[in-house]
């Protein structure tokens, strides 16, 4: 193919029959206020947006409510079971969300501990499977475990969703090659979750191939957290470019950018 031939367009993402433009989705948690939240959703561009059904107001008139800042006629709401540590607590909840709400499309995420929030993976197949069995459409947060992953996407996941490193961390990626594992074995989008600290987190986790970054803390503890949304709106598509440009190779030895045969 020649250099000016013309590339083909990007397909959109495609999450259980739901098309989304961006592949950016953000969190609704530690922002300042709702107004906040609303703010750096809209510089994000992003169209779905996770609710900890623990922690956010979705029903009491009496108190600000985010249904009142973040339309859900206008947003996916995604449903997540921040805060369970167990398979039957993460049913249970996600459940009631389905009563309260009508939601099916859910984010899954059950803790080992409260220090480091990391998944515990055996409790996480069990509510999939649970909760796949039950109806629901479930994007699964888990370890960078490339067979757990796949156990996952056999149980029947709609996308897994695995860790750049520990949640709020602000770490970055830090397992690179496993994530990329991941996304050569799997059929279903892939979509880091935790660990992005600022966009050239984001832009590495899309030149690894990835389908969607997901991130709340790095927006929302950001010290302008709408211009920081934006940021990560540009990091998120100029890294899926680059995935699909087809990055150079790594040399150990300078390559020029002229040639250096014939020159006077």
């Amino acid at each position: 193919m020649s250099a000016t031939a013309v590339q083909p367009e990007d397909q959109p993402l495609v999450i259980a029959g739901r098309t989304f433009r961006s592949r950016l989705i953000v969190g609704t948690g530690k922002y300042k206020s709702y107004a906040e939240n609303a703010a750096a959703l809209e510089a994000s561009g992003a169209e779905m947006v996770t609710v900890a059904l623990r922690r956010v107001n979705l029903s009491d008139p009496a108190q600000p409510r985010l249904v009142d800042f973040i339309d859900p006629k206008q947003f996916t709401y995604l449903p997540n079971t921040a805060g369970c540590f167990t398979a039957d607590d993460a049913v249970r909840t996600l459940r009631l969300a389905r009563e309260a709400g009508g939601w099916s499309l859910v984010k899954l995420e059950v803790l080992s501990d409260q220090r480091t929030l990391y998944p515990d993976m055996t409790e996480t197949l069990a509510a999939a499977q649970a909760l796949i069995a039950d109806g629901f459409e479930v994007m699964v947060y888990c370890s960078d475990d490339p067979v757990f992953a796949k156990k996952l996407e056999d149980a029947g996941c709609v996308a897994i969703m695995p860790l750049g490193s520990l949640i709020g961390s602000g770490l970055g990626i830090q397992n690179p090659v496993n994530i990329r594992l991941i996304v050569e074995q799997t059929r279903v989008p892939v979509i880091v979750d935790a660990g992005v600290g600022t966009a050239s987190d984001a832009a590495i986790a899309m030149e690894l191939g990835c389908d969607g970054v997901l991130m709340n803390t790095a927006i929302a503890e950001a010290r302008d957290p709408v211009r920081m949304a934006r940021a990560m709106k540009h990091a998120v598509i100029a890294g899926r470019e680059a995935y699909l440009a087809g990055r150079m190779g790594k040399k150990r030895y300078a390559d020029p950018s002229s040639p250096l045969a014939g020159l006077i």
